[in-house]
């Protein structure tokens, strides 16, 4: 049996090919581009923001891992085989959150439209992802101090590894269908502590600065749209998304702890 995997070369996506491929399963990921892809997997060129341009992928697949707020959407569950598992990768802003969040509000919309194509589900709400890290790089690559907002928030990253994981063990084992799955790291870290884990990966010495809300939302403003930007102040500066609590999931579902960051800095030193 095949499994399509969309947005297959991110963070998540090639986690979740990784995951299907180490349990042995066959995988068409899809791509924007054509690339060299290892055995086992079926490459598609597609686009998610092509609202018709991945239907003759759903062909024939046993289940489909999928990402919220995309075009392709509707016409993309509509083409599954009527038995397809659907996994989605929604938010742990979904449970308790408002729809005048225009971030909860489209992974909501997402979650809907999943659970209205008839297909067995398992909805993802995870927390904020360790690779996040990696936008740190340029103040890296300028020198030691690394300058970040909601100094006060801790959060129980997750390491994407693990949410691919969760993802292959949805779309492989019946015992997750309708199921809504909060996902979290073991540990709950400020900001200052994620900096100083990171600056021990790396062997090297880091400094942490606070980033006033004001420098943060002018530069949120430049790389986001605005509704975004005051959805994300809503979740860390008005505390309406608790990214705290750590969740047993991941243990549950995969009979081991979650990664640390620890361990994901060491990990992934190379790529900064």
């Amino acid at each position: 049996m095949t499994y399509l995997v969309t947005a297959a070369t991110g963070n998540i996506g090639g986690a979740v090919l990784q995951a299907l491929l180490e349990r042995g399963e066959r995988v068409r990921a899809v791509s924007r581009s054509g690339r060299d892809w290892p055995a086992g997997v079926e490459g598609v060129v597609g686009d998610l923001d092509d609202p018709d341009g991945l239907k003759d992928a759903a062909a024939g697949v046993r289940g489909v891992f999928l990402m919220s707020g995309y075009p392709s959407e509707a016409s993309l569950l509509d083409a599954l085989p009527s038995q397809a598992r659907v996994v989605l990768l929604s938010s742990g802003s979904v449970p308790g959150g408002s729809r005048q969040n225009a971030v909860t509000r489209y992974h909501e919309e997402s979650e809907q439209a999943v659970k209205a194509s008839g297909r067995p589900w398992t909805m993802l709400q995870p927390n904020s992802f360790m690779t996040n890290a990696l936008r740190w790089k340029p103040q890296l690559d300028a020198g030691d101090t690394v300058r970040l907002p909601f100094a006060g928030v801790p959060i129980a990253l997750i390491d994407p590894a693990d949410i691919g994981a969760v993802a292959a063990a949805a779309l492989i084992d019946d015992r997750h269908a309708e199921r809504s799955y909060p996902l979290s790291g073991p540990e709950a870290l400020l900001p200052e502590s994620q900096v100083a884990i990171l600056a021990a990966g790396l062997a090297r010495r880091l400094v942490f600065e606070p980033q006033s809300d004001d420098e943060a939302r002018r530069q949120m403003q430049a790389q986001m749209p605005a509704d975004y930007v005051d959805a994300f102040f809503a979740f860390f500066a008005d505390a309406t998304l608790d990214e705290t609590t750590v969740w047993p999931t991941v243990e549950e579902v995969l009979g081991r702890p979650p990664g640390t960051f620890a361990a994901w800095a060491r990990q992934n030193a190379h790529r900064f």
